[in-house]
């Protein structure tokens, strides 16, 4: 059974419009993010993600734990950090259609936290806002066939666009619950990792950070979207996410002219030391033309940047 859902005017006016940012970064060849903005935007995922869920430790506390110095604050936050830095760091080993990755990422996020970390919960869960019961989970017994139905939902519709059938999963992993604790940032961190394997440059963007602005909206949605048994609404929340946060980095990271230097630098951060020819030069580089990569290759040659072993459509280059 798949989950229910919609495709409204709204999520898919959000997909063209992200879908078009993304192809401006990549036809204008943004300079790549940099180590430093690499790491702040993990500090930032990391932190944002831990205060949805009640961690008390400041964006100071958490950089420190990320450079190994010690802080002082709740064991549990503090612990809570540490996990998150470890999931965090293996976040492009994470298989996005494998419960047993899925299963293997919450075992990290929650290990000295809960004693069934890595593990489908055996009991039944009720979510509370206050007093006040706001979402019954699904019967622990049903969980199993739940998670397997929805990693095979995602299989099998690889149709639907990623930035749609992710923001599905998030959902249906907070409505489902399939652990004891820790499955708001599990659902959040799944999604990243879906979305990561599409496009690599998802990997610099905290999404979190914008959710943890819009806390009250995002489980305000889940509970509209929980009444009404489809997550069309979630999914449109997410989609406004995504673009904020797609929008913000474009601002923030400018468009930069490239000469053949610059090319040549910039191939260099994709194929690190591996050979290649010029066919593959130009399926990276896709709006110049074969007499400019030719260029940029000769130039680059010259230049002792790069080496150059057999002739004309036989060459092969290396770093």
């Amino acid at each position: 059974m798949n989950p229910p859902f919609k495709i409204t005017p709204n999520i898919l006016k959000s997909v063209t419009d992200i879908s078009l940012l993304l192809g401006k970064y990549e036809g204008l060849q943004f300079p790549i993010p940099t180590i430093s903005l690499r790491r702040e935007n993990k500090i930032r995922t990391i932190y944002s993600s831990l205060v949805i869920e009640g961690n008390n430790l400041s964006k100071e506390q958490v950089t420190a734990l990320l450079d190994g110095k010690p802080v002082i604050g709740k064991k549990k936050d503090i612990q809570e950090v540490q996990n998150a830095i470890k999931a965090y760091d293996l976040f492009s080993t994470y298989k996005p259609h494998s419960l047993k990755s899925f299963l293997s990422a919450h075992k990290v996020m929650l290990e000295h936290l809960v004693d069934d970390a890595g593990k489908i919960r055996t009991a039944n869960v009720g979510i509370f806002n206050g007093s006040k019961v706001a979402h019954v989970a699904p019967k622990y017994t049903f969980v199993p066939k739940l998670m397997d139905d929805l990693f095979s939902f995602v299989k099998r519709n690889k149709d639907i666009n990623i930035l749609i059938l992710s923001s599905i999963f998030h959902y249906e992993v907070e409505f489902i619950h399939p652990f004891k604790d820790g499955n708001g940032r599990m659902g959040r961190l799944w999604q990243s990792v879906m979305l990561y394997n599409w496009n690599p440059l998802f990997e610099f963007l905290p999404i979190e950070s914008l959710i943890r602005q819009s806390q009250k909206e995002y489980y305000k949605v889940l509970g509209v979207c929980d009444k009404s048994g489809e997550s069309t609404l979630f999914i449109e929340f997410m989609l406004d996410i995504i673009l904020q946060t797609l929008s913000e980095f474009m601002e923030f990271i400018k468009p930069q002219p490239l000469n053949a230097t610059g090319r040549l630098e910039l191939f260099k951060t994709q194929r690190g030391e591996s050979s290649f020819s010029r066919k593959d030069y130009l399926s990276f580089f896709k709006t110049i033309s074969t007499a400019t990569a030719s260029r940029d290759l000769s130039n680059g040659v010259a230049k002792k940047i790069i080496t150059k072993e057999g002739n004309q459509n036989t060459s092969v280059y290396k770093f």
